[in-house]
């Protein structure tokens, strides 16, 4: 394994698939120096949950596959629950939007759940689609998204967001909206993001960035907590999207390499950031 600067490497977020590559992608990831992945549940199954009992299966089936990556790949996997905040559209074109909404409602305090069990330690991804949509269905994501925000309050746990990418403006709406729910905005982590932040706007909501070689590179002077991610969908469909999973590791070597105070910089995303908004602390060994 190449190491980099003793420290664990961490994918914030991706995404694993039985009819994908599965534990295989993380043992590249292994393979290109990482230790650590947040893994997000995603829908298995080709068709939007209708009921409570397919995102029980789908909660599962994420379960599972963080177990095959610690026990094939020796890769540790955080597991993050919730309904994808797209299933609100389409679940709403077979149950109607008020039933929709209700089905996504109980599928939030499902992954709440879960948080308690200690099967989970974040929900996501939550949010609201990062397209226009009707009205009527706008206006229940934000509820959906307002109710998730009490959920990780009530079970002291982070939220991972799902939006459009966002303005100056955006991040502030994110701060104020985990205030509203009496979540402390450190734990509401923006993820694909894939623009810096601007300097000074809100400055507790974390962003996840997309591992981009320029962005790597623009964003290691931040104080943090930042993460880096790939959002890789382990999709047969489109190999490699979004971005590989063994770039996180490729780039933090990269960056090691070509300076050895950028190698103590990434203690920030692989380690700190972890800490101050998760509470774990991945450690070489497995842990």
């Amino acid at each position: 394994m190449i190491g980099v600067a003793g420290l664990p490497v961490v994918d914030h977020h991706c995404h694993l698939s039985p009819a994908g590559e599965g534990a295989r992608a993380a043992a590249r990831f292994r393979d290109a120096g990482g230790t650590h992945l947040f893994l997000a549940t995603q829908n298995y199954e080709g068709t939007v949950p209708t009921d409570l009992e397919a995102y029980r299966r789908q909660f599962e089936t994420t379960e599972r596959l963080a177990r095959q990556v610690r026990e094939i790949a020796g890769v540790v996997a955080y597991v993050v629950v919730a309904p994808y905040p797209i299933d609100l559209l389409g679940a709403a074109t077979h149950l109607g939007t008020e039933a929709a909404l209700e089905l996504h409602l109980r599928a939030l305090d499902l992954a709440g759940r879960w948080v308690r069990e200690r099967r989970a330690v974040a929900l996501g991804e939550v949010g609201w689609p990062h397209f226009e949509v009707d009205p009527a269905l706008a206006a229940a994501a934000r509820t959906a998204f307002g109710h998730a925000l009490e959920v990780a309050h009530d079970v002291g746990c982070p939220a991972v967001v799902h939006s459009p990418d966002l303005d100056a403006a955006g991040w502030e709406e994110l701060a104020g909206a985990a205030r509203k729910a009496g979540l402390p905005p450190h734990r509401l982590v923006k993820h694909y993001a894939r623009t810096r932040r601007p300097a000074g706007i809100a400055p507790d909501v974390v962003p996840s960035y997309l591992a981009r070689r320029e962005l790597v590179d623009a964003v290691c002077d931040e104080a943090g907590p930042w993460f880096l991610e790939t959002d890789f969908l382990d999709d047969p469909r489109r190999p490699g999207a979004v971005l590989d999973l063994a770039t996180v590791p490729r780039r933090a070597v990269a960056a090691a390499r070509a300076s050895a105070g950028v190698g103590d910089r990434l203690a920030i995303p692989f380690v700190r950031s972890v800490q101050e908004v998760y509470g774990l602390t991945p450690e070489l060994g497995g842990r």
